[in-house]
């Protein structure tokens, strides 16, 4: 079944084509490791299609588990996990400032987060609204990550340094100059209460009294092992807009300390997903890359998610890729994805996974738990 979501303006471009019967593919991760690789579980259930030139930037998942907001570059979509029916679409005439949303989040009490493309931050809860500008405090109208401390406060990442809003005052504090770098895509807070960030010179970490920074020369981001053209796309020493564009001349490009995403694992490990470096893993001592060499589908990482069994996945410029501790398993647009630019992944109950790419979303299942499913009706 496939499921037409109603959408709205289309904003950009970008290949796209139907994909055949699902072909899974696997990498064993170790050197001299047995040729043998246990057999993927994990296929494409069903994809749900926005527009061909729609794109899926971020996925929330609901307080109640029930329903999972997904956000493009022409509004959002409510969906109703139990049968995947649109419950509600919400654009600027909602109360959205901007259509094009890049960042999603469900906080504590359920109010939903949403940052855009130059229009600010807008949080809603039970048909009431409230955006938020550089006017009430916001850094900046270009909002890209969101995460939560313990406390109750919401660390934003904008393209002008980390807000912390506190939500008995209503009030934002901005962190500019304590970041290795200014353009904040990513956010993640770990269990000792200490928050990541992904800019685009490196990652910060903020203790609460503290900041400390990695960048390539403390060993975030892979090599350059395909020999990829230098990207010089960032607003480093600038306060200029860039585009997100990651070719040159239709070659990929490298920046091993452009963060795209964060991710804090269960384990306090910190990911970072890097333009062209592939995936960094931190231990709290050191950084652990891994590339296409290591079995990654692409070297430019938009998304980070963990499954309930500690698995990885990772959304690239080459498709997605699941990575179980020892193998990887990468997943294109043959084996079902609307397009190989993954941007945002959601982990919903029952163990299924959700894609968003340009064009869409895609379902991917365990082939057990289908058959499970089927039983049970």
């Amino acid at each position: 079944m496939r499921l037409l979501f109603v959408v709205f303006a289309a904003l950009l471009a970008a290949a796209c084509s139907d994909s055949p019967e699902p072909e899974s593919k696997a990498v064993e991760a170790e050197v001299g490791a047995p040729a043998q690789v246990p057999t993927d579980p994990w296929k494409v259930i069903d994809a749900f299609e926005v527009g061909r030139e729609i794109y899926v930037r971020s996925m929330a998942l609901s307080a109640d588990g029930n329903s999972l907001w997904v956000g493009t570059s022409s509004g959002v979509h409510e969906v109703e996990l139990s049968n995947q029916a649109l419950r509600n679409t919400f654009t600027r005439a909602d109360g959205l400032a901007n259509e094009y949303v890049f960042a999603m989040f469900v906080d504590k009490d359920d109010y939903k987060w949403f940052g855009t493309n130059g229009g600010g931050a807008a949080r809603y809860k039970d048909n009431d609204w409230q955006v938020f500008f550089p006017m009430h405090g916001l850094a900046d109208y270009w909002i890209y990550s969101f995460d939560q401390q313990a406390d109750g406060k919401v660390w934003i990442g904008t393209w002008a340094g980390a807000n912390l809003w506190d939500p008995a005052t209503g009030k934002f504090t901005t962190y500019f100059d304590e970041l290795v770098n200014e353009w904040v895509y990513g956010v993640g807070v770990d269990s000792k209460q200490q928050v990541w960030f992904g800019t685009e010179g490196g990652v910060s970490m903020f203790d609460g009294e503290n900041w400390q920074a990695w960048t390539h020369k403390e060993g975030l981001g892979a090599s350059n092992d395909e020999n990829l053209p230098i990207s010089l796309n960032t607003g480093l020493g600038t306060r200029e807009r860039h585009d997100l564009n990651v070719m040159t001349e239709g070659q990929s490009t490298y920046n091993p300390n452009y963060i795209f995403s964060i991710l804090v694992d269960k384990n306090d490990h910190v990911w970072a997903g890097t333009w062209g470096a592939g995936v960094s893993r931190f231990d709290g001592k050191k950084w652990t890359n891994y590339n296409s060499k290591d079995g990654l589908a692409g070297n430019i990482v938009y998304s980070i998610a963990e499954a309930d069994d500690g698995s990885m996945w990772f959304g690239t410029n080459k498709g997605l890729s699941r990575f179980d501790g020892k193998h990887w398993y990468n997943y294109d647009r043959k084996d079902g994805l609307l397009s190989e630019h993954v941007y945002t992944i959601a982990m919903v109950p029952g163990g299924e996974v959700w894609v968003g790419t340009r064009g869409g979303v895609t379902r991917f299942g365990q082939a057990e738990a289908q058959q499970d499913s089927g039983k049970a009706e």
